[in-house]
């Protein structure tokens, strides 16, 4: 896949550079600072960011058709796109390996990137197997460490990545620095405030303890809080069917720790979930589901979903986890 998308990424600026595209030339031909994000928590930072947008620049998502972070694969438009652009924001990690090829062969030499796993370092956490999890099939535990990419969970890294982008986007138009800064400064006091909620709800819970029926890529928020967690399958596996035995590990540990839910992510079928509540003693679990932003469609965006919104929902489904 990687070499088919390396020949596809070399033929479609091949074919742009044939056609007289040159570095100056935006994607639409507008001249507007271009700005392309990969995912929904980018995008909407960066349209925090821009407030009232001085410089008119147009923001584009790539993944607004609701497909998995780890299942996208760019198209030729995303490729020029991606090419031209003042400002790419990735996330890095092994999803996005598609992006190497990408801005080897890009026109624009003075694109400013960011790569999310990148800017926050040592604070990056390793994919783990907990008791109890299924692991991939085919697994080997000599292969390459593994990066957990979902640092957008964590509202602590979002106020890191707030200010990162805020730079990037003032050293791509300096004319409104001052403006991107108050914005910013602005949106990470919201972003602190609900910091804060979390904080607050965790510490007043009688429950400390996370049970996924699901995959897990919530790993950065509940180390943030000092939650604990179980889970059937780790934040970017590709499996989708639970074994007997995580099926009954996960149903003795929610009767156990006297669990009032299991929690699911967005788009799930919920049937490994509502297999672990049927194999409980009690089985009157209820059955929640937390939103990881991973299939975040451009609707969503015009229905007006936001980072805060999408962040503070979850948390009121926390709640419920929580034994609140």
């Amino acid at each position: 896949m990687k070499r088919i998308l390396s020949i596809l990424t070399a033929a479609v600026l091949a074919a742009a550079s044939f056609c007289g595209c040159s570095t100056a030339d935006k994607p639409a031909g507008t001249g507007k600072l271009q700005i392309v994000t990969t995912i929904f928590p980018e995008y909407d930072w960066v349209n925090n960011i821009l407030g009232s947008n001085p410089a008119n620049a147009e923001v584009t998502l790539l993944a607004d058709n609701g497909t998995d972070l780890h299942s996208f694969q760019p198209t030729a438009s995303d490729i020029l796109k991606i090419s031209s652009c003042d400002l790419f924001i990735y996330v890095g990690g092994e999803s996005d390996e598609w992006v190497e090829d990408v801005l080897k062969e890009a026109v624009n030499k003075d694109m400013v990137v960011i790569d999310l796993l990148d800017e926050l370092g040592d604070s990056v956490k390793e994919e783990e197997t907990v008791e109890g999890m299924q692991p991939e099939e085919g697994e080997d535990e000599e292969e390459e460490t593994e990066y957990d990419e979902h640092v957008w969970l964590s509202v602590k890294n979002a106020i890191n990545l707030v200010g990162s982008i805020e730079n990037a986007v003032s050293t791509v138009d300096p004319a409104n620095a001052g403006s991107y800064k108050s914005n910013a400064d602005a949106y990470i006091n919201n972003l602190k405030d609900l910091d804060a909620e979390y904080q607050s709800v965790v510490k007043n819970a009688s429950v400390k303890t996370l049970l996924f029926g699901d995959r897990f890529p919530f790993r950065y928020l509940t180390d943030d809080y000092g939650l604990d967690y179980y889970a059937a399958f780790a934040g970017c596996s590709a499996e989708s069917e639970a074994s007997f035995e995580t099926i009954t590990f996960l149903s003795k540990k929610a009767d156990e720790l006297s669990l009032p839910a299991v929690i699911t992510i967005e788009g799930s079928d919920k049937r490994i979930a509502k297999t672990i509540v049927e194999n409980t003693d009690s089985k009157d679990q209820q059955i929640i589901s937390l939103d990881s932003m991973q299939s975040v469609t451009s609707q969503d965006v015009k229905d007006g979903a936001t980072y805060i919104s999408v962040m503070s929902e979850n948390l009121e489904v926390l709640k419920t986890a929580l034994g609140y």
